[in-house]
């Protein structure tokens, strides 16, 4: 690992995202066990539109809207998947959202990375709100949010570009 950790946790670290890192992101993004589960993600993503929704990344952590981070592991440096926190304005709550590769499934990974991005988000950026949500078929999502300190707050459907319709969703939010 060779760019620097922004978030250390017991096994992880969150770091930003290099361009070394579109062929992995491009290559988990592009198994559908993922991007069904995500609401932003078509199916048969480029390593170009990967690139591309990377150079995004600096405007929006500099106008304070985007904190998109790396998941990795400490012990092999490999990618684990990725955390962000996003925002439309600077006076909305963060929307948290993540994916895991499936190699870090059920191991609680999620759930540390997640306690390490909402521990950084607290102290950084005095974030007393957030909301986030997943489909109703991904259950584990919604467990992982409520080890989080996320409560139910709302249902209905949601658009997912990787399903390509809508789909049963539920809104998480956890207030400080």
């Amino acid at each position: 690992m060779t760019e620097a950790i922004e978030i250390e946790t017991q096994r992880l670290g969150l770091r930003r995202l290099s361009p070394r890192d579109a062929g992995p992101v491009t290559e988990a993004v592009n198994d559908p066990r993922i991007y069904l589960m995500l609401a932003s993600v078509a199916p048969a993503q480029s390593k170009v539109e990967t690139l591309a929704w990377f150079a995004t990344h600096d405007t929006a952590r500099q106008n304070d809207t985007g904190h998109i981070f790396a998941v990795v592991s400490k012990e092999t440096g490999a990618l684990a998947g990725l955390i962000s926190a996003n925002r439309q304005r600077t006076d909305d709550p963060f929307n948290i959202g993540y994916w895991m590769t499936p190699p870090f499934w059920g191991k609680g990974y999620c759930t540390e990375a997640g306690t390490g991005l909402v521990g950084w988000l607290e102290n950084t950026r005095a974030a007393a709100a957030l909301v986030s949500g997943y489909f109703s078929d991904n259950p584990a999502s919604g467990k992982v949010l409520r080890k989080l300190g996320f409560l139910p707050c709302g249902r209905g459907p949601m658009f997912s570009r990787g399903r390509g319709a809508p789909a049963d969703h539920i809104m998480m939010a956890r207030i400080a």
